[in-house]
């Protein structure tokens, strides 16, 4: 198996560990802790267990009212999951495609979720008395925000020298060269 083919292997369980431990928590938040009837857990001074139903995607866009709005969704947000899942399955570089398996793991978490109860299952509420810098989430969600964070800080903050490694630059034939070849 070659570097790139066990890369990929990685990727698909890393992705699948993600999905299994979001919907592990999600499980203890409905059944055994009972969130959904309890509302708040508090845990400490800045963080709740908060349970919340979101209709929509990130930050509650694209809010699905209706069962149509619903498979609509689940169908939108499956192509993106099969497109990230495509773009990894094609990565080179080890930091891309855990990126990515982090992405999809959190994605089809998210899925399985909207079409199993028509709504994504929420409950992280990190707070700082009343400001909250982040809507209540989860931890498909907070997958996806990190594995878009690494995406983002490679493609901008780390240079493309592995990509010029295995490029071969070829000099601009000079005027003797050509003369002699004719």
């Amino acid at each position: 198996m070659n570097s790139n083919s066990k890369f990929r292997v990685q990727g698909l369980m890393f992705a699948s560990l993600v999905f299994i431990a979001d919907q592990i928590v999600k499980y203890a938040m409905l059944g055994p802790l009972q969130l959904q009837s309890r509302g708040v857990i508090h845990i400490i001074s800045f963080f709740d267990l908060r349970y919340a139903e979101n209709r929509g995607v990130s930050m509650s866009f694209l809010t699905a009212d209706s069962d149509g709005e619903r498979w609509a969704l689940v169908a939108l947000t499956s192509v993106i999951a099969v497109a990230v899942g495509v773009w990894m399955w094609r990565e080179k570089l080890r930091g891309d495609v855990f990126a990515l398996s982090l992405v999809l793991g959190g994605a089809l978490g998210n899925i399985l979720d909207r079409a199993r109860y028509g709504y994504v299952v929420d409950y992280a509420d990190l707070h700082f008395g009343a400001f909250r810098p982040f809507y209540i989430f989860n931890l498909a969600d907070a997958c996806i925000s990190i594995g878009v964070m690494i995406l983002l800080a490679r493609a901008f903050l780390i240079s493309d020298k592995a990509a010029d490694r295995g490029s071969v630059v070829q000099e601009p034939a000079s005027s003797a060269d050509i003369v002699e070849k004719s």
